[in-house]
């Protein structure tokens, strides 16, 4: 005879789908890490997916999401700078390199 299914009740499932929002690994490796196929988490996460709603409803966690965004913004910024910096550095040596290796008559 075949294996017998697991059941979980819906307080496990609302509590596995805000585990894998705090996260960082993926679906699957969550999933593994639980013994629970991947399948089933992902229709977990598509039915509670309103369980990710409430949370951004909550004027705190806006205001925190918002403060992210804005340093993840100013990271970029910098990043971008240092980029146009860099590439205007090789351009010049490009130059000087191009002059410098020039046969003298």
């Amino acid at each position: 005879m075949g294996e017998q299914r697991q059941r979980f009740n819906e307080d496990f499932k609302k509590q596995t789908v805000k585990y894998i929002q705090d996260q960082t690994k993926s679906v699957p490796e969550i999933a593994t890490e639980l013994n629970i196929s991947s399948s089933t988490v992902h229709k977990w996460l598509a039915k509670y997916r309103e369980f990710d709603n409430e949370s951004l409803a909550n004027p705190e966690k806006v205001r925190q999401l918002e403060q992210q965004l804005k340093e993840k913004e100013r990271e970029n910024q910098l990043k971008e700078r240092a980029l146009a910096d860099l590439q205007e550095e090789l351009a010049i040596l490009k130059k000087a390199l191009h002059i410098f290796s020039k046969e003298k008559n």
